[in-house]
């Protein structure tokens, strides 16, 4: 084993070929069940042969995307006896192959678990470009376009002030050159 003079069953000697450190806090490798000290615990420092016999393994169906863990299958034999016994299960649907996409006029993008978002007015699940009430066809939408629909009509009086300085000529300047002529503003007063 190892230890000291006094006590002999305290720690032990690293198992790496190169090593043999004497390590009062051994680590046991599940893979191998040798020990190690702390700079060779890891499969890949030790070179376990057995490193990858407690790890999960998932392969995707090709017909239907769906993701079967492997777990304990080596070769490849094993995994295309997986792939077959899923197919034959019942459980392989090629229509759950499509994925989901926003339903917004135009747009391509896929729905993962990442990049949705459900509308809180219609419950409309769509990417997140389109995630506000304005940006897709919500049916429980509010009118946004006029400032007067979103306070309830309070700022009518502000939008007759400001439609009325802005049809006066100048509006401030003495010669008129604040707006072009060109320039031209629409307010839609909502009652």
């Amino acid at each position: 084993m190892g230890g000291t003079e006094a006590f002999p069953e305290l720690g032990s000697h690293c198992q790496q070929s190169d090593c043999n450190q004497l390590d009062f806090l051994p680590f046991n490798c599940d893979g191998c069940q040798k020990v190690f000290c702390l700079e060779h615990r890891s499969y890949k420092s030790h070179e376990c042969p057995k490193a990858d016999h407690n790890s999960r393994k998932v392969i995707v169906c090709e017909i239907c995307s769906v993701a079967i863990e492997t777990t304990g299958k080596d070769n490849e034999a094993d995994v295309k006896g997986v792939l077959e016994e899923h197919e034959k299960s019942g459980d392989c649907d090629p229509s759950k192959k499509r994925k989901p996409k926003c339903p917004v006029k135009r747009c391509k993008q896929v729905l993962t678990f990442s990049n949705n978002s459900t509308c809180k007015v219609c419950q409309l699940k769509v990417c997140l470009a389109h995630r506000f009430p304005a940006d897709h066809a919500c049916k429980g939408r509010v009118e946004t376009s006029s400032v007067g629909a979103i306070n309830g009509g309070r700022n009518n009086g502000f939008l007759k002030a400001l439609v009325a300085r802005m049809s006066k000529k100048g509006c401030g300047a003495e010669d008129g050159s604040a707006f072009s002529s060109n320039s031209s503003v629409h307010v839609k007063l909502v009652k």
